[in-house]
């Protein structure tokens, strides 16, 4: 039996859009869901308790930076990342292969693997399919995710092939050594960059293997939001129904609510606590840049729909004071009330589709936040 399993529960029949429940050894999630990132074994700014106090219901953590920080055998060691880290709910870990090609540097790509410096002190390392799925292994999270090649905006064509084949071949090398499918779950991933046709011919590719669930890659990298949209669309219908879809790296409300609408079950993102320590909290109305001088005197919260624990208990005014004083607390603050936002949203989310009523949520979200109408539904 598979350690993750998904029960799709209701699709919207107003949009489409999907309900679902995802069952872990250390816990189940109901999707759409937002899945706060654990990048150095930690949830920037937040404890594991704050995290439940928020309702987080799993988090990631990150194979790269843990590989290269503190080191599998310390991890080992401490029993694996839930002990290491005192968190008891699902976690999903990434392969590393998006740090690899976004940080390290300089880097070499090979069938074989990535050959590339680490960031942190130069010394050199050698990532391969296989010794991704083993540093998950140790890891112990609920969700492996395969290494992939994160095709770069923009590519040319020829490259865009080669690498979406080369992660399906990775996939199988990945598959190949994952023999504990009843304690940790392998999702592959969709590559293709921002061609049609590829990104098809990935989907079809990466979901021929019977996994537990798929992610999507090589999305939000810089690309027009029509665009990264469209390779939504193109894969929608490939994608299995009874499978979750997880949009790796996405986190922005609009982004977000319009992922939903094209079938996506799970979100990521470190956007809500990067934004949040550099003094801008995520609204029902927009972004709202605390530090701006117009909130010196502005005593009301930072969103009067929010109901987290900062809204009922801080201004705008006190915030803007801690952020300019560069006090830990504003940072942690903000980053609590963006975290919170993200996840509530898919909250309001799941409520509308169950009452098949997603595009009249769409539509209050828009209208509400003064956002420009991207949706094509």
């Amino acid at each position: 039996m598979s350690a993750v399993t998904y029960e799709l529960i209701h699709e919207c029949r107003q949009s489409g859009a999907r309900y679902g429940r995802v069952r872990t050894e250390h816990g189940s999630f109901e999707t759409p869901a937002f899945m706060p990132v654990g990048t150095q074994a930690t949830v920037k700014a937040m404890t594991p308790d704050e995290l439940q106090e928020i309702d987080a219901k799993i988090i990631l953590g990150n194979t790269y930076h843990l590989w290269m920080r503190p080191g599998m055998e310390v991890i080992a060691a401490a029993g694996g990342l839930h002990s290491f880290m005192n968190w008891q709910g699902p976690i999903l870990t990434d392969s590393g292969g998006f740090q690899v090609f976004s940080l390290a540097r300089p880097k070499d790509i090979s069938e074989e693997g990535v050959s590339f410096s680490s960031h942190i002190d130069g010394s050199r390392h050698f990532l391969t399919p296989e010794l991704s799925i083993g540093i998950q292994k140790t890891l112990g999270s609920d969700i492996m995710m395969q290494l992939d090649e994160c095709t770069p905006w923009p590519a040319s064509y020829d490259y865009a092939k080669n690498s979406l084949e080369r992660t399906t071949r990775w996939l199988e090398r990945a598959i190949d050594v994952w023999d504990h499918p009843e304690k940790q779950a392998l999702f592959g991933i969709v590559q293709g960059g921002m061609y049609a046709d590829l990104r098809q011919q990935s989907a079809r590719e990466i979901t021929s293997f019977d996994l537990p669930g798929f992610g999507v890659g090589g999305l939000s990298v810089g690309e027009p939001l029509e665009t990264m949209l469209e390779m939504l669309d193109v894969i929608k219908d490939i994608m299995p129904r009874e499978k979750p879809r997880y949009l790796m790296g996405v986190g922005t409300p609009v982004y977000m609510v319009e992922s939903v609408l094209r079938g996506i079950d799970m979100f990521d993102c470190v956007y809500p606590t990067r934004v949040g320590r550099n003094g801008t909290a995520i609204t029902s109305k927009g972004r709202v840049v605390i530090r701006n001088a117009v909130y010196a005197k502005d005593f009301s919260p930072i969103d009067p729909d929010c109901n987290c624990y900062v809204c009922k208990n801080y201004t705008r005014a006190y915030l803007r004071h801690l952020i300019k004083a560069n006090e830990i607390l504003g940072m942690r603050l903000l980053s609590w009330h963006n975290l919170y936002y993200l996840i509530d949203l898919m909250k309001q989310a799941r409520e509308a589709i169950q009452a098949d009523k997603y595009l009249d949520f769409v539509k209050e979200f828009y209208y509400k936040g003064g956002f420009v109408v991207n949706s094509s539904k």
